[in-house]
């Protein structure tokens, strides 16, 4: 039968003392990747108290009038931190920007981290006084959930359960609460957010304010993406594909325009962006090459990778 919806999984398996349980894990997410590249995640870190408190704070934030939330959109960061104002943001190979606008909060490496590169500082908004520190503490509870999915992952691919721990904490990934307003005339060839991979190594998205989350199933077909409201929805990115050589998927997906009688609807989204450090190789695994899966990618950095697509996507100059 066709797969309707994504897979659903849950996190407590793999954190069990059973090794049934994680093993079971480990498998389940491993061939929902390998199949559609997306599940829906239960029993994450992510607080229904600190997921409430964010919505708060992001409605705030995309409440307060335009001339101020511009004053948070920085020349010279690629878009990389705070404010990303309307339509500047368009899917690889599309002109029309997307139905959206966006914050962007980005790591706060620990001391110890002796990264080669350091990160842009994060915008601070002054007229909110919590924003800033809620958003930072879904951005950790977010990153604690990544990297035990990681784990599950490289015991699937049959690498060291840790050998993405390194990589990941510190990583160069991003939290971006997105808003999408209402729709206030007939979109041309615009929507919300035209079909896309993302760059990353997964993303972990918590469940948007309104449907429209579609997922391009192998046969060609769209299926909605519908997570129960206490699971995450996490699917895999461009570079994991990369890294192991399309064993995993990352699976187009595209955020479609509301039916016309809901367009007075806004959408409030929160994905977070996993990714690694820039100097991450991404060179393809060994472990997922063989005579049936000869090398399909050329040696990359992460850093070099994620550059080239922020051309592409329009958040980047040459």
């Amino acid at each position: 039968m066709a797969m309707k919806n994504i897979p659903s999984v849950d996190l407590a398996d793999f954190l069990s003392d059973d090794p049934q349980r994680k093993e079971k894990f480990v498998n389940e997410i491993g061939k929902a990747y390998e199949e559609i590249g997306f599940v829906a995640l239960k029993n994450h870190f992510l607080s229904e108290n600190l997921v409430e408190e964010l919505y708060k704070e992001v409605k705030s934030f995309f409440e307060l009038p335009l001339e101020t939330k511009q004053k948070y959109e920085i020349e010279g960061l690629a878009g990389q931190r705070g404010y990303i104002s309307f339509g500047k943001e368009h899917a690889k190979g599309k002109k029309e920007g997307d139905l959206k606008e966006f914050w962007h909060f980005g790591q706060e490496p620990s001391a110890d981290a002796n990264l080669s590169d350091s990160y842009p500082e994060n915008v601070k908004v002054s007229e909110l006084k919590d924003f800033n520190h809620v958003g930072m503490e879904a951005y950790r509870m977010l990153e604690k959930t990544g990297i035990y999915v990681l784990r599950a992952l490289a015991i699937y691919i049959g690498l060291d359960e840790h050998y993405f721990d390194h990589w990941a904490s510190n990583g160069n990934s991003i939290l971006r609460p997105i808003h999408y307003p209402p729709i206030q005339e007939e979109p041309k060839g615009a929507v919300r957010a035209g079909e896309h991979g993302d760059i990353n190594l997964i993303t972990l998205l918590m469940g948007a304010s309104t449907g429209g989350l579609q997922v391009l199933r192998k046969d060609g077909e769209w299926i909605d993406a519908i997570p129960q409201e206490d699971e995450l929805v996490i699917n895999v990115g461009d570079m994991l594909e990369r890294l192991t050589n399309n064993k995993l998927r990352s699976t187009i997906h595209r955020v479609i325009n509301p039916p016309k009688e809901e367009w007075g609807k806004p959408r409030y989204s929160i994905p977070f962006f996993m990714h690694p450090r820039s100097d991450m190789r991404l060179d393809c695994l060994d472990e997922c090459m063989d005579e049936d899966h000869p090398k399909q990618y050329e040696d990359i950095s992460a850093g070099e990778f994620l550059n080239q697509r922020l051309i592409e996507i329009g958040l980047a100059k040459k």
